[in-house]
């Protein structure tokens, strides 16, 4: 019997990504046995808004952050897609692209849930994926649904948007992002 292919799904801005999504990508890969992880940068997310928004330079940072490890890739598939990343819709579309047969697992933090049933479709979005959650420092894990993984590890308490307030200030971040994304972000100028 062919064996079931399992992938992981990271979504974000990426504005920049952090040791924080390589660490929970890392670990679910560990825990639940997958076969790989896919980063999904969003062109448009419709939670958050992102200020100037240069979808290249963020798929450029995802795949430096990616590069070493062989089980992650990054994918183009929302950055391609016009208008507002929908979740619901990349499932659908990585159905059609990978088959019925391939188990998804969507990675998440703590802090999205209080918002899951804001998101388009939710409830259809929970029957094409496995949600896997991490606790993240600062937001409890009420609101995890039955059928939800609980990954057994904590999110690194590091956010895109702390990492561009510290750029801005002079501040270092070698301790928070991959070595080339760090040095990505000074050789272009980025969030000064």
């Amino acid at each position: 019997m062919k064996k079931k292919i399992r992938i992981g799904i990271l979504g974000g801005t990426f504005d920049p990504p952090h040791l924080g999504h390589i660490a929970l990508a890392r670990e679910a890969a560990r825990q639940l046995e997958l076969d790989k992880v896919i980063f999904i940068p969003a062109l448009l997310p419709p939670h958050k808004t992102v200020k100037d928004n240069n979808p290249s330079l963020r798929y450029k940072m995802a795949a430096l952050a990616c590069r070493n490890n062989p089980l992650f890739e990054v994918s183009t598939i929302e950055l391609d897609r016009n208008g507002i990343s929908y979740s619901v819709d990349t499932l659908r579309e990585l159905k059609k692209i990978y088959g019925a047969s391939t188990r998804f697992f969507f990675l998440t933090g703590s802090d999205s849930l209080k918002e899951l049933k804001t998101w388009k479709e939710s409830k259809k979005l929970l029957k094409l994926t496995h949600f896997v959650v991490a606790k993240r420092p600062g937001f409890p894990m009420r609101g995890t649904k039955c059928g939800m993984i609980v990954l057994n590890a904590p999110l690194l308490d590091i956010s895109s948007s702390a990492i561009r307030k510290r750029v801005k200030n002079s501040l270092p971040i070698k301790q928070l992002v991959p070595e080339a994304v760090r040095k990505f972000i000074k050789d272009k100028g980025l969030y000064k």
